[in-house]
């Protein structure tokens, strides 16, 4: 297997293998650039390798067609994507996070299987600020099986990990080199199994898929630091701690966890720009529920429940992504066999109204997300094996394809990076 570590030497030889221009092609790429000499770059996250050893019940099992985490060079004009390295991992880096300065990224790994209880992994990569290349610092124990997702704390000292095989949470602490160090804490979720049919679930739905285990399956820090919030979608729950961050410890919050409906399993959540209102999607009830958020308690208050799926449709369906616009304005939503991205207009209260949904180009949209601009919306459609580009109109919300894709073995996740900008 080739070494997950690339030189620069070996970054631009791979870039003019896969784009069939002269060398340098970072240079070139932007020569025309108005915004920059330094491109826009984003990483895509890939199955590259099949799952095994895992519940019979999983639906989604990929065939592994992906050879890592994928580079690109993103046209700041039209959003188009070019490719120009690939960091080769045979582990799944399916979630994927850059800390705020742009000068590291984060992996979960997860088909890796570590030690004796056969754990999944997570690494950090240093990025070249030239020419958006990475080279691995280390890979440490995610703390439990099947790392689903990363973010950054806002302190910027720790990873939230999400293990979703294994049901469990932990706190990685990043080190003064950006490396990652031992866990500072491991929670395992336990409790009573949700139904396998949904509370929220459209007319004839069979859609079933994680209510057999518990599944710890997103994790993220609210704006302040101060609370932490994870979702277990097989317990039908969002959890909610108080965080130290000077240990890197967590702790049950006065209010420990909110009950979604039996069986609708949360899956991830996003909050809105003010901090005071937190949108959730239930992976099999397909619905999105809007929550109060008290930022000075930590607790939540669900206000509306809305269904991500136009009126009248029936059948199966398996909710995705959540993203919030950055304005504020919109709320979109990822529907998996309807392959459709849902779009809600925010009230002037919080509350969602169904504006539109939009094809998303390719079958099972697993996630999604902006550009650092707005302008551009990118899908990750899993067994499309394609990144689909989309235009965002930000006075109505909608998206309009740009007839741009990227070729990409089962793509999982995407993430951005503006090499303008300082580190």
């Amino acid at each position: 297997m080739q070494s997950p570590e690339t030189s620069r030497r070996s970054f631009l030889k791979t870039s003019l293998a896969l784009t069939g221009t002269f060398p340098l092609v970072a240079g070139l790429a932007y020569a025309e650039s108005k915004s920059s000499d330094k491109p826009l770059m984003a990483y895509v996250g890939t199955f590259s390798s099949p799952l095994q050893d895992v519940l019979d019940t999983q639906v989604d099992l990929p065939p592994g067609n992906g050879r890592g985490i994928h580079l690109f060079q993103i046209d700041r004009e039209t959003g188009a994507m070019t490719p120009v390295g690939i960091q080769r991992m045979g582990t799944s880096p399916s979630c994927l996070a850059v800390n705020a300065e742009g000068t590291r990224l984060y992996s979960t790994n997860e088909t890796d299987r570590v030690g004796k209880e056969k754990h999944g992994s997570v690494s950090a990569f240093k990025i070249n600020r030239e020419d958006g290349s990475l080279t691995q610092l280390n890979k440490v124990n995610s703390g439990g099986d099947g790392p689903t997702y990363v973010s950054v704390h806002p302190s910027g000292r720790y990873l939230l990990i999400a293990n979703y095989f294994g049901g469990s949470i932990s706190v990685l602490p990043i080190l003064k080199d950006g490396s990652l160090g031992e866990a500072t804490d491991v929670k395992n979720d336990a409790g009573k199994i949700g139904p396998t049919t949904a509370t929220n679930a459209p007319e004839g739905s069979f859609a079933f898929s994680g209510h057999d285990h518990t599944h710890a399956h997103m994790i993220q820090a609210d704006p302040s630091g101060r609370f932490v919030f994870h979702v277990d979608l097989g317990l039908d729950k969002i959890y909610i701690w108080k965080f130290d961050e000077k240990t890197g410890k967590l702790s049950p919050n006065d209010q420990p966890a909110i009950s979604l409906p039996p069986g609708d399993g949360p899956r991830h959540f996003h909050f809105h720009p003010n901090g005071r209102w937190f949108y959730s999607i239930q992976e099999e009830g397909s619905t999105l529920v809007l929550f109060d958020f008290d930022s000075k308690a930590g607790t939540l208050t669900a206000r509306q429940t809305i269904s991500t799926l136009p009126e009248g449709f029936k059948g199966s369906n398996f909710c995705s992504e959540i993203l919030v616009s950055e304005d504020g304005k919109y709320v979109y939503a990822g529907n998996r066999l309807h392959d459709s991205i849902g779009i809600f207009s925010v009230g002037a209260n919080g509350e969602l109204t169904w504006v539109a949904d939009e094809w998303t180009r390719g079958n099972y949209p697993r996630s999604f997300s902006f550009d650092p601009t707005g302008e551009f919306l990118y899908c990750c459609n899993q067994r499309a094996d394609s990144v689909a580009v989309f235009k965002v109109d930000k006075a109505t919300g909608k998206l309009h394809f740009t007839d741009h894709y990227a070729a990409v073995g089962n793509p999982s996740h995407i993430v951005f990076l503006d090499l303008a900008k300082q580190a």
